[in-house]
């Protein structure tokens, strides 16, 4: 263990498995314990002060310390803290939250059922396309499609969907019934002279290559992130979506759009679907839907999955899935009173109004020596690290090149993550333009300082 390790470190060591993390490098080095939260900052326990470029986890739309969400949850436990909805039952919460999703969604969608977390809801979703095509007698119809670098969580079905080794290595995944597309990477997968356009007509005939081998009755679902978060912040090329949507809609496949990250105005617009043309049959959200102040997520469904349901249930007795906290009243209002508090202070508008200065110091740092791609929208972003900036090279993984910027970042007061050699920005919505301002200088900074490095060792 560490020499620079305090005793709750010690602690922290001996008691907690911490997730995404090299527990064998965390014994060595220790946590970085966070203790309190105010606006875009978090302090550690010894007082230092960081920049959340990453909202926690992408989540936290609202910051630290938000007053207005505290009360929120504050006030429902003294009402009503805890109650389900099985047999019948439900909370006025739940209720009002399920219709106010339904009123703002990308889409037409009839019902909404809650779970916890957006692995939760992702995992739900294919139990529910399998009862649905059971339902309406097609039981081939359930192979689900997900794409290269694609995360849609870790739980047993969720990490099949996602495409990141990491995730799936040595824990037996993935599970059968996944198939696996191309990722809609431009800079890295598209091939010489290949415009966006022709890349997107190749991407999609891949698709519908891949079902046609399938066989479209035995095709379900496609799965996907109008922006791939974990994956690298990668975005969609030129007309993407309606030319996948084209191809499932010609084989009667579902497109279920992953908007845990994007949903809520992440990409500039209330949904990534509305950024990028997406029109999904089925939708998953969380994360920012509470501001991360309560677990919450959903799932969006439509009319005619609905009524599969209804007469699958009036066949078998009851409809048998659902979870001890969906649709927890606590959560519940929070979730409420984020949506309100977006409204009330105009967030998308300060989203809209501040953007533009995130996508400039942003993108600035393509002419760094380091980078090879700048890539983003809205308030999300990220920088690829490469060796080679001509050709693309990118660093041995062994040198962990992102992972020391990063480390760099939190010496300079930043926090944010690695997602490999391509660093990520997610900073909480409310930031200001002096936020931004300081959340890249501290960047630049780390940068500079890892480049001098390897400067400093190839001249050695």
């Amino acid at each position: 263990m560490g020499g620079n390790i305090d005793n709750q470190g010690a602690r922290d060591i001996a008691s907690l498995l911490h997730p995404f993390t090299n527990l064998a490098l965390h014994e060595e080095t220790g946590p970085l314990i966070v203790d309190r939260g105010q606006g875009v900052h978090v302090y550690d326990t010894a007082g230092r002060r960081y920049i959340e470029g990453l909202a926690g986890l992408w989540c936290a739309s609202f910051g630290f310390g938000e007053e207005e969400l505290i009360k929120a949850a504050v006030d429902q436990m003294r009402r009503l803290p805890y109650y389900h909805g099985f047999g019948h039952k439900s909370s006025p919460p739940s209720i009002e939250l399920a219709e106010r999703l339904k009123a703002i969604a990308p889409g037409e969608f009839s019902h909404v059922f809650f779970t916890n977390s957006g692995s939760e809801a992702n995992d739900t979703v294919v139990k529910l396309v399998w009862y649905y095509n059971n339902a309406r007698g097609k039981p081939e119809k359930k192979k689900i499609i997900a794409r290269e670098r694609a995360y849609h969580g870790v739980t047993v079905m969720a990490g099949s969907l996602t495409g990141l080794p990491v995730v799936q290595n040595d824990f037996d995944l993935p599970v059968g019934r996944i198939l696996r597309t191309g990722s809609p990477h431009y800079y890295r997968n598209a091939r010489a002279g290949e415009s966006e356009a022709e890349f997107t007509a190749r991407l999609a005939a891949e698709l519908e290559e891949l079902i046609l081998e399938e066989g479209p009755e035995t095709v379900a679902a496609f799965f996907a992130e109008p922006v791939m978060g974990a994956g690298g912040v990668i975005l969609p090329p030129e007309g993407y979506f309606p030319a996948i949507r084209k191809v499932l809609d010609k084989y009667d496949i579902l497109l279920v759009a992953d908007e845990v990250i994007c949903g809520f105005g992440r990409t500039g617009n209330m949904w990534g679907c509305d950024s990028f043309d997406i029109r999904p049959d089925i939708l998953t959200c969380a994360k920012q839907l509470s501001s991360a102040y309560m677990p919450i997520a959903a799932v969006l469904l439509p009319e005619k999955m609905y009524q599969a349901f209804v007469d699958q249930s009036r066949r078998l007795g009851l409809f048998g899935h659902g979870f001890t906290y969906s649709g927890h009243p606590t959560a519940a209002a929070v979730a409420l009173r984020t949506l309100s508090l977006m409204e009330e202070r105009d967030l998308l508008g300060h989203v809209r109004a501040v953007m533009p200065r995130f996508q400039q110091r942003l993108r600035a740092f393509a002419d760094h020596p380091l980078v090879g791609e700048v890539r983003g929208i809205g308030l999300i972003g990220a920088v690829e690290l490469v060796a080679d900036k001509d050709s693309r090279r990118p660093f041995d993984p062994a040198e962990g090149i992102g992972a020391r910027v990063v480390a760099a970042s939190q010496r300079h007061g930043l926090l944010h993550r690695a997602l490999g050699d391509s660093i990520a920005f997610c900073p909480p919505l409310i930031i200001t333009e002096e936020e931004i301002d300081a959340m890249f200088d501290s960047f630049a900074l780390a940068l500079d300082e890892i480049h001098e490095e390897l400067q400093f060792k190839r001249k050695g």
